[in-house]
């Protein structure tokens, strides 16, 4: 049976104070979790950075820049073979009250709430991010992740960038 292959985006998205942004969420038939901004990319999208820009428009009203492509992994589920490209980037604006897409039209998809998470100190290791292997990047590698969204601009352990 050959496998189905379906693309997919995720941001380590990293605002001003050291936060990496990550959605907590609440659904009726899982208990509570917490993901990366990002979702399939459309045939529509022009690049992988396009995808991943749309979908932080709709799932948090955000802007961002300084992306870079710093990890991927792949997921198999009932056939599909799902390749997640993973790119850290420094959030530069977030309005929740723009957000829109199928996840906010659908209340059996649950909620989808934004939530700040220290990237310095023990706060990741209080979550329960999703997919595990995600998480064990972004801890082996919080200053290299935090020196790519600075580039030269200043910003460390909560600076301003």
């Amino acid at each position: 049976m050959p496998v189905m292959v379906r693309r997919a985006v995720r941001a380590i998205l990293i605002d001003s104070d050291a936060r990496v942004v990550l959605l907590r969420r609440a659904r009726p038939d899982r208990e509570v979790y917490w993901t990366a901004p990002g979702g399939t990319v459309e045939p529509d999208d022009a690049s992988l950075e396009d995808a991943l820009r749309r979908e932080l428009a709709e799932e948090l009203g955000a802007r961002a820049d300084r992306f870079s492509r710093v990890f991927l992994f792949s997921t198999v589920n009932n056939a599909m073979l799902t390749v997640q490209y993973v790119y850290v980037c420094r959030l530069l604006t977030m309005d929740v009250s723009a957000r829109h897409g199928p996840e906010f039209n659908d209340p059996g998809r649950g909620r989808f709430d934004p939530d700040p998470v220290s990237l310095l100190g023990e706060g990741l290791t209080r979550v329960a991010l999703k997919p595990a292997v995600l998480l064990d990047f972004i801890l082996s590698n919080r200053d290299a992740l935090l020196a790519e969204i600075s580039r030269g601009h200043g910003l460390s352990g909560g600076g301003s960038g």
